[in-house]
């Protein structure tokens, strides 16, 4: 595992290609949707593997099939820019660096003129598509949701009896909207002029304005046609929640029955057979219709949220508590 002073010891000569710029999250904020429409634009460069989330040293977990792509070591890193034109702006779209304690840090220290890209979302519907986005890769057995927000205190305190994940750092619900406490860590190392934040609502509305004004930021050809995305959050939940940990054991021969099965269907088929398959499985069977949103719960959480919403709305000087609808809570 690469630590922050490995980072900041790297000199200048051995680093070779690095990222121009980074959008750095949130996740569910439609940081899928700008990647994709950034990657469209041919002054710009960015890798196949969308999450290398290198810099973010403090939110490492194990995931057997990603752990393969994404990089350990500086080197490693930088392989993944080698393709990009000299001409071109690089980048890297990895939403855990805005919840990472340590990514600006670990960025600044390698790449002190680079170009950050925030999308923040208003509290509790965030919450509510992350925790749908936790279920749905495995990182949150809880399904529902109150409960799982219950259980981030006896989760932060390591508790036996919660339920166990292989990421638990992710499901300290509360830790993903300290908005303020997280750009002000870009601030203390990045100008205020390398940083950009937008508003989730604004990207939705229109995401090809918005995308337009990324790339007047990053000083690039913002005239180039750009092709607007309508899906940019997850609709499906977890329908079948035993068969779809048993496709995932086939999926990754995590277990002595699975590694038997999964060389079987190896030996008798396609990688890309065995792929379509999985995806239809999943999507006829496994997955279904978002639960409806428990209102009370939403009211719930916007009430605990208000004051960071304020607090952001000063930081950023404007108005989120009329446009999130907070200023109508009793």
């Amino acid at each position: 595992m690469t630590s922050s002073t490995e980072l900041t010891g790297v000199a200048p000569a051995q680093r070779h290609r690095l990222p121009d710029f980074f959008v750095v999250g949130h996740h569910k904020c439609g940081t899928t949707a700008l990647y994709a429409m950034l990657a469209s634009h041919p002054q710009i460069y960015l890798p196949r593997l969308k999450e290398p989330r290198f810099f973010a040293t403090d939110l490492r977990y194990p995931n057997p099939p990603r752990a393969k792509l994404v990089p350990e070591t500086l080197e490693e890193y930088m392989a993944l820019y080698e393709r990009a034109e000299p001409e071109q702006r690089a980048g890297d779209g990895s939403p855990m660096y805005l919840w990472s304690r340590e990514a600006a840090g670990n960025i600044a220290a390698v790449q002190p003129a680079a170009r950050m890209v925030a999308i923040l979302r208003e509290p509790a519907s965030f919450l509510h598509s992350l925790h749908n986005h936790w279920l749905l890769n495995h990182i949150e057995p809880e399904k529902d949701m109150r409960r799982a927000i219950e259980l981030e205190d006896a989760r932060r305190q390591g508790a036996a009896d919660a339920p166990q994940s292989y990421w638990p750092q992710a499901l300290l619900y509360s830790d993903h909207v300290r908005y303020v406490e997280q750009l002000r860590r870009y601030d203390a190392v990045f100008p205020k002029e390398q940083m950009m934040v937008i508003v989730y609502d604004d990207f939705r509305r229109d995401n090809e304005d918005t995308v337009r004004s990324v790339l007047r930021f990053l000083e690039v050809d913002d005239t180039h046609p750009v092709e607007a995305l309508e899906r940019m959050t997850t609709k499906s939940r977890v329908r079948a929640k035993r068969l779809d940990r048993m496709i995932r054991a086939l999926y990754v021969g995590e277990k002595p029955w699975a590694r038997a099965i999964k060389a079987s269907v190896t030996a008798l088929s396609t990688e890309r057979a065995r792929s379509q398959a999985s995806r239809l499985l999943r999507r006829n069977i496994v997955y279904g219709k978002p639960l409806p949103l428990d209102e009370r719960l939403m009211l719930e959480l916007r009430r605990r949220f208000k004051g960071e919403v304020q607090a952001l709305s000063e930081y950023l000087d404007r108005d989120l508590v009329a446009l999130w609808g907070y200023d109508e809570l009793d």
